[in-house]
């Protein structure tokens, strides 16, 4: 059995094939058809910083704090100023606050540094900020500068394993899957496709079948076909 991001067992499905994988996406981009990160940001470097606070958090939670944080500081120049004892406690509602405010200061002081005060456009550049994993790298080049990569949350994870869509052991595995196997043409939005569905329909619990407008090509073989009272 894989293992998600938390360490919880994720049924694997048998493997859609490729036509099933294609119309499976078409029907979530059908009922979603502009999908977006639920994160509150203006720019690349807000962007990067919700998604590196996001980690063990949920969008909601992160949106009231970076409320608060970005209206004290909404640059690299200015976060730095703060450093990790002005940031942490305006943050230190989310999960990890301590260890999100040094890694906020210290990558705000390094993209001054480093990369002129700009979000690097880059893999590896942005994989060496402080706090910033692949994840995360992927979130970024997705969202703010439009690459068709995929980022495999919990969500994505339990997607891909549950589904059929791309079953793997772990992260890069489902990562890979899903690279190789979505179509390029539905390749960049299937990040937010996937981690929407995931949180509001294909739940971890309990997935909401009877729902879902994808479920003809799920490989699911325990599907929840009604609405228990």
């Amino acid at each position: 059995m894989a293992k998600d991001a938390t360490g919880r067992t994720a049924r694997k499905s048998k493997p859609m094939n490729l036509a099933e994988v294609r119309s499976f996406l078409e029907a979530l981009a059908r009922a979603n058809p502009t999908p977006e990160s639920e994160l509150d940001y203006s720019d690349a470097f807000t962007l990067l910083v919700a998604v590196v606070l996001s980690a063990q958090a949920t969008d909601a939670g992160v949106n009231k704090a970076t409320a608060r944080l970005f209206a004290m500081a909404r640059t690299p120049a200015a976060m730095a100023a703060l450093g990790a004892e002005g940031i942490a406690p305006l943050i230190r509602t989310i999960g990890l606050w301590q260890g999100k405010a040094k890694n906020v200061a210290a990558l705000s002081q390094a993209l001054l540094d480093r990369h002129g005060g700009a979000v690097p456009h880059d893999r590896a550049a942005l994989e060496a900020l402080p706090g910033v994993g692949r994840k995360t790298a992927n979130v970024v080049l997705n969202v703010a500068f439009g690459e068709a990569t995929m980022a495999v949350d919990t969500h994505v994870f339990r997607l891909g394993n549950r589904t059929g869509i791309a079953p793997g052991a772990n992260v890069r595995a489902v990562e890979d899957g899903l690279v190789k196997r979505i179509p390029a043409d539905l390749l960049r939005d299937a990040h937010h496709l996937l981690i929407l569905h995931g949180r509001y329909v294909c739940k971890a619990r309990t997935p909401e079948c009877w729902r879902c407008v994808a479920r003809e090509w799920c490989r699911f073989p325990d599907k929840v076909l009604a609405k228990t009272p």
